[in-house]
């Protein structure tokens, strides 16, 4: 029996539903599942609350305080973004059989990838993290089409752009396509790349362990 895999147009319907609706990004998720679709939902939220915060992070006419915060927030949804991606690559992993369940979570997964299989520099959920910023871009560029304060000029030119937007996604959406059924025909495979984002930690980031070297003298 063939993997229920998600396609590139399922995956776009979705984004562009959400940020329609009532209460997004700031509401939990309610996906259709608690498996990869809320995972894919997950991302989704977290790249809406990431744009959110770098349309305020570049404020002019606010304290630096409240900047500073923007950034803390950026730092924290961009890691979260990342790790609900880890999370999708992860889960269609193992519905395409190309990793061993098991230990599909750790930081060496154990590969059961056939002979042959031509590795993919991007994996599945990059594409997929890839598909919502691009939803994010149609939306805002659609917007601007609309915009009654702005000249035509402006709008015509914002119509050139959400033209060129839709196109570019639309060709993500066929790759993303191309490459699970690729991968679920054994031709090719994808790996989980994890980020291990240093500068939240403070164990790694120089910055953060010379404050706590200070604080103990």
């Amino acid at each position: 029996m063939q993997p229920s895999l998600p396609t590139g147009a399922a995956v776009t319907a979705l984004h562009d539903t959400l940020l329609d609706g009532s209460g997004w990004p700031t509401s939990e998720p309610a996906a259709r599942d608690a498996g990869l679709w809320l995972w894919i939902q997950t991302n989704h939220r977290f790249n809406c609350l990431l744009w959110a915060e770098e349309d305020l992070a570049r404020r002019t006419q606010v304290v630096d305080a409240e900047i500073a915060a923007n950034k803390r927030a950026i730092d924290r949804y961009n890691q979260a973004r990342n790790a609900a991606t880890e999370r999708v690559d992860e889960l269609l992993l193992v519905e395409l059989g190309l990793v061993d369940p098991a230990s599909a979570r750790t930081d060496a997964p154990l590969s059961t990838v056939a002979a042959g299989s031509r590795l993919n520099s991007e994996t599945a959920g990059s594409m997929i993290d890839r598909l919502s910023i691009l939803a994010l871009k149609v939306h805002a560029m659609r917007l601007q089409t609309e915009r009654r304060d702005v000249d035509d000029a402006h709008r015509r030119s914002s119509a050139g752009k959400l033209e060129r937007l839709l196109q570019q996604r639309a060709d993500l959406s066929a790759c993303f396509d191309a490459l699970l059924a690729d991968c679920r025909a054994g031709r090719a495979h994808f790996k989980v790349y994890r980020q291990f984002k240093m500068y939240n930690d403070p164990r790694f980031n120089p910055a953060l362990v010379s404050e706590q070297q200070q604080r103990r003298t």
